[in-house]
């Protein structure tokens, strides 16, 4: 066994393969930087899976140090940007054709990663109606519970009064508040400092997603303006409708009464 036979470098190496003449010097920078990605949300999803066992499970320690390194994660995902916004709208449209029908849009991957967190919306696996893979992998996340259905149980096991609506939610549904269940947050951030720990990060998760989500916004504004998006999507209009949507909307609520 060597370092290269069990990281598989030289498979890895030759899948960066350009479509245009030449190439196009940066295109081999955006194929680096989008399989980069597609590695980073396949770790991300590996974590939030570890993260929502530690919290089902009450281990406290497990669940702050998985958050941790997921928090971690995410401050790669969003400098990985400044790379990419090195390359210029000239330099992008010199190969963006190449793309013809291939989008961002379409990460699998990605879609995983929201409805893990808890960004559920059920029509968009209908983009995948001709993958039978991908839509078997998202119709199983749509109906599993996410980050926010073992942070309640994660706070009932505590001893805390979770309401019966709260923890028996419809799990395929996006984010809402809970009013009856942000009394009991309010309780925890004034009196118990282990699980309100757990509440900031989240938070801090949350707020980081965002962070990711609006540099993208302004770094697909900044390469090609209000163009439509490759694959058909509406671009910059399309991403700008997914900033501001959090995933824990109870924890920011209660800023306002503690």
């Amino acid at each position: 066994m060597t370092y290269a036979t069990y990281l598989k470098i030289d498979e890895l190496l030759k899948l960066q393969q350009p479509l245009s003449d030449g190439p196009e010097h940066d295109e081999t920078l955006f194929i680096v930087i989008h399989q980069v990605y597609e590695l980073w949300f396949k770790v991300m999803i590996h974590e939030l899976d570890r993260l929502k066992q530690c919290l089902e499970s009450n281990n406290h320690p497990d669940a702050t140090a998985t958050m941790n390194r997921i928090l971690t994660i995410l401050k790669t995902l969003v400098a990985q940007i400044d790379v990419l916004e090195t390359i210029t709208p000239v330099s992008f449209v010199s190969f963006r054709d190449r793309l013809e029908t291939g989008s961002g849009f379409q990460s699998v991957q990605f879609r995983e990663f929201e409805f893990v967190c808890g960004a559920k919306q059920s029509q968009r696996i209908e983009f995948y109606a001709d993958d039978e893979d991908a839509k078997r992998r998202l119709e199983r996340r749509l109906n599993e519970p996410t980050i926010f259905d073992a942070f309640l149980r994660f706070v009932a096991a505590n001893g805390y009064d979770v309401p019966a609506e709260a923890l028996q939610r419809d799990v395929t549904k996006p984010p809402q508040e809970w009013p009856s269940f942000q009394p009991v947050l309010i309780e925890i951030y004034r009196e118990n400092p282990m699980v309100r720990q757990v509440c900031e990060l989240l938070v801090d998760f949350d707020e980081g997603l965002q962070e990711w989500r609006y540099r993208h916004v302004k770094m697909v504004e900044r390469t090609i303006g209000t163009k439509q998006g490759t694959g058909g999507s509406t671009g910059v209009e399309y991403l700008r409708r997914t900033l501001f949507q959090p995933l824990f909307p109870d924890l920011w609520a209660i800023r306002s009464s503690l």
